[in-house]
């Protein structure tokens, strides 16, 4: 059995998340679930261009502020991204 936190615990904690940090976080499970939305079963364009803007305002708010290597990561994924989401397009036309 796990034991809550307390308040101080939760204050602490709290005061030590940098705000990159849970912006790259984001980015992750954007990217993910807008792969997870060009699946056949689970396809919808339209989130997955959203996915896709979010990604690319969040990336530029980080830009200099997280390792250059992640910045080109994402970029990649982004770019990845919407070739997929092209090729899901033209599929569905």
């Amino acid at each position: 059995m796990s034991e809550v936190p307390t308040e101080e615990q939760l204050k602490e904690a709290l005061a030590n998340i940098k705000v990159a940090d849970v912006l790259v976080e984001t980015m992750q499970g954007l990217a993910s679930l807008g792969y997870h939305r060009l699946n056949a079963e689970t396809r919808d364009l339209e989130q997955t261009r959203l996915a896709i803007e979010a990604l690319k305002a969040i990336g530029g708010v980080l830009d200099g502020v997280v390792p250059a290597d992640l910045t080109r990561d994402f970029n990649q994924v982004v770019a990845n991204l919407q070739l997929a989401y092209a090729s899901a397009a033209a599929e569905s036309s």
